[in-house]
């Protein structure tokens, strides 16, 4: 199936310190791309994968679980592992929880985890039913494009297949007993006027993970995909000044010093 147009996977071959950035549920590549340009600017390694079923037409994430999504960052975080000293997990909303499932896992192997807005729990009355729902009722409303900016849309499905829903369910409820497992250093982003994830996923996270050095920043100006949004540079900076205090190889333009 091809994939939609601005939804591709990127890419960049910097210096010796990578960052594995991972998109949201029913979004894709394009919310986090601005971000991936900004670090590749600066000489980091950037990998951006598109995630299965996502970028295409919903069908295609219909038929697709968390398995198959944290099994493709996971791929492309031993890629990244190959060639660089230090390597930085990113994500956004769903991507976050991916992102801090990386970090658990992997331990040593990741430098420092940044997430924005990161979603801990599939909310809602509804939640309780999908096991059975999800055989009668094919898709609900779409979450995608909640941006305080005017003007910017993100791309991503405008119906949730309540399958894929389901399977995020399971995820979250998995990577919620992971988090104590979380040791690295933490950036957490969030956006209060956030109409996706409520504050109580971020309070989660942090209240669970074994991270000793956490930092949290609030996003005034921004919804939930606040990386296209009025804060969308306040986390481009952050993120790097983050990865730079912790990677020494990161000069002062961001470039590696090797490089």
């Amino acid at each position: 199936m091809p994939v939609l147009p601005g939804a591709e996977p990127y890419r960049h071959e910097g210096g010796e310190v990578g960052v594995l950035l991972c998109h949201g549920f029913t979004g894709s590549p394009q919310s986090l791309r601005p971000w991936a340009e900004y670090l590749a600017g600066r000489g980091l390694t950037v990998s951006l994968p598109l995630l299965p079923g996502h970028g295409t037409r919903r069908e295609d994430l219909r038929i697709t679980g968390w398995q198959d999504w944290y099994a493709e960052v996971d791929r492309e975080l031993r890629v990244l592992r190959g060639r660089c000293a230090h390597v930085f997990v990113a994500g956004l909303s769903m991507g976050g929880a991916l992102a801090l499932r990386l970090a658990a896992r992997h331990g040593d192997d990741v430098a420092g985890v940044i997430v924005v807005n990161p979603a801990g729990k599939v909310h809602g009355a509804a939640a309780r039913v999908l096991p059975v729902v999800r055989h009668f009722v094919r898709t609900s409303r779409g979450i995608a494009s909640d941006i305080a900016k005017e003007g910017v849309a993100e791309l991503g499905y405008d119906r949730v297949p309540l399958h894929a829903a389901h399977s995020l369910r399971i995820f979250f409820r998995l990577l919620d007993g992971e988090l104590p497992q979380v040791t690295q250093p933490l950036l957490l982003m969030r956006s209060p006027r956030d109409h996706v994830v409520p504050p109580a996923d971020s309070a989660r996270i942090l209240g669970r993970v074994s991270s000793v050095d956490v930092t949290e920043v609030l996003l005034e100006h921004s919804y939930h995909v606040a990386t296209l949004d009025h804060d969308a540079d306040r986390i481009f900076e952050e993120s790097h000044a983050f990865i730079g205090r912790l990677a020494p190889s990161v000069g002062k333009e961001g470039t590696s010093a090797g490089g």
